[in-house]
């Protein structure tokens, strides 16, 4: 038997639940890539570490750059209540994006991380923008 196997796996109903979860928390590069160029952005993607000279130098198309320190109500309240936020950090080394989404929560609003982050998006392949500006998702 091998290491795969040799736990049982879950049921399906909860199998079904779980990834459904984690769906409802997450989504990744490749989506929101593909959501840019079919103009169906209903989401506000958030750069949420670094500096601004960070952020200039290479950052996800789209992207505002507001970190997760300035994040608050006030911060927030430049857009409506339901709003779904999108945020990335540096990648998978990197908590930013975690401490990002649990303030956009506890504020009340929706939130979605974006797996992978900055190296995510490097591994898929796709374009950065630069500029302190969010720029658009070279076709």
């Amino acid at each position: 038997m091998s290491f795969v196997s040799q736990i049982p796996a879950a049921p399906s109903a909860l199998a079904a639940e779980h990834f459904a979860r984690r769906l409802a928390l997450e989504t990744d590069c490749a989506d929101v890539a593909g959501a840019m160029k079919a103009g169906e952005v209903d989401f506000v993607l958030l750069h949420v570490v670094g500096s601004p000279e960070a952020y200039a130098r290479r950052h996800v198309p789209g992207a505002i750059h507001l970190r997760h320190a300035e994040i608050d109500a006030a911060r927030m309240a430049a857009w409506p209540d339901d709003t779904l936020f999108v945020v990335y950090c540096a990648g998978p080394h990197c908590n930013g994006a975690d401490r990002a989404a649990l303030k956009l929560a506890r504020l009340g609003r929706p939130v979605k991380l974006m797996i992978g982050g900055v190296t995510g998006w490097a591994d898929e392949g796709l374009p950065f923008a630069t500029g302190g500006e969010p720029g658009a998702l070279a076709a």
